[in-house]
């Protein structure tokens, strides 16, 4: 049987995009008949799902420790899947030596240096550019761990422009793989909750994840436009691991509410007419607004929340960088239906046409198929990524060896 194992930055929850993003590959990977083992050296936390309930093994793994090797040498997987660069970085080398037919895969869950470039350069009020991504360090690691692998999975067609185009990556180990979501069929459609059963504005994000901090206190900013002309609305906030800094914002007589944690935030989404997300930095694509359009929910967002999402098609609502015509398209989206109806049928064109799990998933297993057949050739090609093998993999090595050690002292 063909083994996969998934070594994860953390263990899989579904209060998270990057956990959604993991459930649908695991998915991906068993329907094409692989034993699948997720080992982690994260701890779980009482949002960690249960991956044996799917038929997943679960081990837990420690970082810089030879018992690793043994692990590996062992299980002799077909397929690796690092969970972000991190995790190839530390765990690669071993790989590389014990397991040197498995392919490696990384999924890259977002670019994680356009991320924190983006939010270095708000708080200096620096204007993006690619000169910043070009000088930073978390890009030479992110891109030196994608050289290395035998493919990275790329969720925004966004990221891959970027890479090719800035960082001169060869296509031939990227893979563009957004979202894996059903169709929005008849069914689906006649579920959804219409324009006069849905009332207030939601926004929903885990905040332990920085943009989502930073778009909460954006929407602080922008309700007090829209709470003048809409009286009745209200602003709900849902989300995992919520701090004391979004507690604080709770202000129950301008209509401003601080949820929490959404046990289910399908039946969340569903039931309001609008999602706002203000979204001033951050990469990849945001599950909180495919979730809006699987919901038939319509939403306003930013340029950065909509980037590689939506292709050439029109936006299932409306793009806003600028707070007071955020606010006024709110106002209007909010009130005017026939827009909100438009704006509904544009997300479901959206999600049946760049995110169709029965379209992208048969290509993606026959990439996997010939990589598999032509292992050596394809890693003979790939001339930096041995260069980085040779050089750079041996520095990462010897820093984990050297902390192996004085974790024995």
């Amino acid at each position: 049987m063909k083994k996969l194992l998934i070594i994860g930055y953390v263990w899989v929850e579904k209060t998270t995009g990057a956990g959604n993003r993991m459930l649908q590959l695991i998915e991906l990977f068993l329907e094409d008949d692989y034993q699948i083992i997720f080992a982690s050296p994260a701890q779980k936390t009482e949002n960690s799902l249960d991956l044996t309930s799917l038929g997943v093994k679960e081990v837990s793994i420690e970082l810089n420790s030879a018992s690793f090797d043994d692990f590996i040498s062992s299980l002799q997987p077909s397929v690796v899947l690092f969970d972000r660069f991190m995790m190839e970085e530390q765990f690669g080398w071993r790989i590389a030596k014990y397991t040197p037919k498995a392919i490696r895969i990384l999924d890259t869950e977002d670019l994680h240096f356009l991320r924190k470039v983006r939010h270095k350069q708000l708080k200096k009020g620096e204007s993006f550019s690619n000169e910043a991504l070009l000088q930073s360090d978390e890009a030479k690691r992110e891109v030196a761990a994608i050289l290395r692998c035998d493919l990275s999975l790329i969720i925004s067609s966004y990221e891959m422009k970027l890479l090719q185009e800035v960082f001169s990556v060869d296509k031939k180990i990227l893979y563009h793989l957004p979202f894996l979501l059903d169709k929005i069929g008849d069914t689906i459609i006649s579920n959804w909750k219409p324009f006069e059963e849905r009332e207030h504005f939601v926004f929903i994000g885990n905040f332990f994840h920085a943009p989502n901090v930073d778009a909460a206190l954006q929407l602080k900013l922008i309700w007090k436009y829209i709470k003048s002309q809409l009286p009745n609305a209200e602003m709900h906030i849902y989300g995992a691991y919520t701090t004391q800094q979004i507690q604080e914002l709770h202000k129950p007589k301008e209509r401003f509410l601080i949820k929490g944690f959404a046990k289910d935030a399908i039946e969340v989404v569903e039931k309001a007419r609008v999602v706002l997300a203000p979204l001033r930095f951050g990469a990849g694509i945001k599950g909180k607004l495919t979730e809006a359009m699987i919901c038939g929910t319509p939403s306003i967002t930013t340029s950065i929340g909509a980037e590689g999402m939506h292709a050439d098609l029109l936006w299932n609502g409306f793009i806003k960088d600028d707070w007071n015509t955020f606010a006024d398209s709110a106002s209007e989206l909010y009130t005017n239906k026939s827009i909100w109806k438009q704006a509904q049928q544009n997300g479901k064109q959206i999600i049946n046409e760049l995110y169709d799990k029965e379209k992208l998933s048969t290509p993606f297993v026959h990439c996997i198929t010939q990589i598999v057949t032509n292992l050596d050739k394809h890693r003979t090609q790939n001339f930096l990524g041995r260069m980085l093998q040779h050089q750079t993999l041996q520095a990462t090595k010897y820093m984990s060896k050297w902390i192996e050690e004085k974790n024995k002292n």
